[in-house]
């Protein structure tokens, strides 16, 4: 059963704590629009880690703030997603016997109940458990075996893990603040599902997900999940050797990344009056010119370390060079000028850039952007997949909190 009504998002970044309140039309299965959006800056939160839980809810709660003034309801409960560093994706394989003459749900359930056991993750809690396919007795590559006559029934499966204890964190700040999790999207699922189409996952693609501090990668063949990983490195990193480099503060230096940065500038290819940048203009305590070649020089590197990772995780699975669907690029990251020229040479696959503007009736709206891939995916894998929440549940503790968070908000 699915969700015919509205839906929340939260999605956390190092950068930003976006929220997203979409309406679903009952009875229509790709039919919302976007009720309410709230962004926040993030400082509290590094590769997934929280570094000082008072500041990082206080973002959080004013990104819930800003989406339910915008539209007009309390936010009660929500999906959240989010990368870190602590992720860990390993495969596993499942076997189990058939109850009956065919396979019932309860037979694939406990078979991908079995790819857990045998899997050594100490202090790493369990999020999801994706079948990449199925095995009904000698048939391979079977990806949806309801209903079929066995005898025993294999899956191999990707298990999608992280730290306890930084989960935990991340619960307990999401509780104080009033909000109830219902369940929880790694961005290495929800990043793809909000720009990839299911022609692109059958014949085979890589979305590639830039975030602020860390970069995910995840690729489909067949319809099916065949690779995930997650390296911590971001479009941070590219700030942070701008403002190393040029000797000045983080601030200038994302917008010199954003307004000024090309990659592979080289000298000559620009006219006289605009080899230079003037930094008095972005900031009053810099009286300097800065060479916009040397600008490009410092990102380029960077973001071709970022892409040369990415190339060798693809190198893993025998798909370096061999994704007829392209490579997807989405996040904050995506944002670099000529990364699509940068990331086909690296890559050898021709790329592109990710939004959401095919998904219904989105092109229009503010929330077009490949910053909002993943939040848009888990609003998608929650009208899927999650079963509706019941609205006559009682829970002490929540609603206390509920009643603190409201009388907050009354204050001056």
């Amino acid at each position: 059963m699915s969700f015919d009504g509205t839906i929340t998002a939260i999605d956390i970044w190092t950068s930003k704590i976006r929220t997203v309140i979409w309406k679903f039309e009952e009875g229509e299965a790709k039919s919302f629009h976007v009720l309410g959006i709230g962004i926040a800056s993030s400082n509290a939160i590094r590769k997934g880690n929280i570094l000082d839980m008072e500041e990082f809810k206080s973002n959080l709660d004013r990104s819930l703030e800003d989406a339910e003034k915008m539209a007009w309801e309390q936010v009660s409960w929500a999906f959240l997603s989010f990368n870190s560093s602590s992720f860990e994706v390993i495969t596993s394989k499942g076997v189990v016997a058939i109850s009956g003459s065919e396979i019932s749900q309860d037979d694939i359930d406990r078979a991908l109940e079995m790819c857990k056991n045998g899997v050594d993750m100490p202090n790493k809690e369990i999020l999801k458990v994706i079948p990449e396919y199925f095995v009904v007795d000698l048939e391979e590559g079977v990806k949806n075996p309801l209903g079929m006559s066995a005898r025993k029934l294999e899956v191999v499966a990707h298990i999608f893990s992280m730290n306890l204890n930084v989960l935990n964190n991340i619960r307990k700040a999401v509780a104080d603040v009033g909000i109830e999790i219902y369940d929880i999207y790694p961005n290495l699922l929800s990043a793809p599902e909000g720009v990839l189409t299911k022609r692109q996952k059958e014949l085979g693609v890589v979305c590639i997900d830039i975030g602020a501090s860390t970069t995910g990668i995840t690729v489909f063949e067949e319809g099916s999940l065949k690779f995930s990983s997650i390296i911590p490195i971001g479009g941070d990193n590219v700030t942070n050797d701008i403002a190393l480099w040029i000797r000045t503060s983080i601030d200038v230096a994302e917008k010199l990344k954003l307004e000024f940065s090309e990659l592979n500038l080289e000298d000559g290819m620009m006219k006289w009056w605009e080899d230079e940048i003037d930094l008095s203009r972005l900031n009053i305590g810099e009286n300097m010119m800065l060479s916009r070649v040397y600008l490009s020089k410092i990102a380029t590197a960077r973001y071709e370390e970022i892409l040369f990772f990415v190339r060798e995780e693809l190198k893993k699975v025998g798909k370096d060079g061999m994704l007829p669907e392209w490579a997807v690029i989405v996040g904050w990251g995506a944002k670099g000028r000529w990364l699509l020229e940068t990331a086909k040479d690296i890559l050898r696959l021709p790329c592109f850039i990710g939004t959401p503007v095919e998904k219904d009736s989105l092109s229009d709206t503010t929330i077009s952007d490949p910053v909002f891939a993943s939040v848009i995916g888990t609003m998608i894998l929650a009208k899927k997949y999650s079963t509706p929440v019941s609205f006559f549940s009682f829970n002490v503790s929540w609603v206390f909190s509920s009643i603190v968070k409201v009388f907050k908000r009354l204050l001056p």
